[in-house]
């Protein structure tokens, strides 16, 4: 086991004893592979300080969410949207759409997380799929013009929503996926797509969580 699996394994473990990371294929993108929790993690319900740990650092690196899968598959199907782009992938979590970006031929991908274990999670994916990746912390360290910004399921809390508008001020075309936000309606944003997906591992989420919806803003 490399250096940097071993550690994000044992992050894991200090949050969730039980739990372990597996490297799998995507349902909706199997020429992708990534490092997610193991199917086989526990279920039952958290104790008290396993709650508190989740809550202070709430892993969503260990999963590849929905939207993430359909964005990254949308990618794959459509390389002429980030072709010898700099293209910014905005809470990149595990790295999946920052990965399909690169393998669809983006000039550069910046994967930009405040995170640090999304940042390690995401080079841990880059390098399993022989891909390289800028990584940053912080969205206003980066620096010079990004053609394309890529996002998926940040829209879960509306506290994000003013992004939006940061996204169009800064790069020329947007894509997004979401699946939490019904009545989308924040021009110039528009739906140019829509897939069913679940997330990786399957967190059995009502029907509603697996429509994914894609949206475009061309500035």
């Amino acid at each position: 086991m490399s250096p940097d699996r071993e550690n994000l394994e044992a992050r894991l473990r200090d949050i969730l004893p039980s739990a372990h990371l597996e490297v799998m294929p995507l349902p909706d993108a199997p020429e992708l592979r990534l490092l997610l929790l193991a199917e086989d993690y526990p279920r039952q319900v958290l104790n008290r300080q396993e709650m508190w740990a989740v809550m202070d650092s709430p892993l969503y690196w260990i999963f590849c969410w929905a939207s993430g899968q359909v964005l990254a598959r949308y990618i794959l199907d459509h390389p002429e949207q980030v072709a010898g782009k700099r293209v910014l992938d905005f809470g990149c979590g595990s790295g999946v759409v920052a990965v399909a970006a690169a393998m669809a031929g983006a000039r550069e991908v910046v994967a930009c997380d405040i995170d640090p274990l999304a940042i390690a999670a995401t080079q841990f994916n880059a390098q399993l799929n022989d891909v390289s990746l800028v990584l940053a912390e912080d969205y206003f360290d980066v620096q010079d013009d990004i053609d394309l910004i890529i996002v998926a399921d940040v829209l879960y809390d509306r506290e994000n929503f003013p992004w939006l508008e940061r996204f169009v001020a800064r790069a020329p075309h947007v894509l997004i996926a979401d699946s939490r936000v019904k009545n989308f309606d924040h021009p110039p944003y528009r739906a140019i797509d829509r897939r069913q997906s679940c997330t990786i591992p399957d967190l059995d989420e009502s029907a509603e969580f697996r429509d994914v919806r894609i949206y475009q803003a061309i500035r």
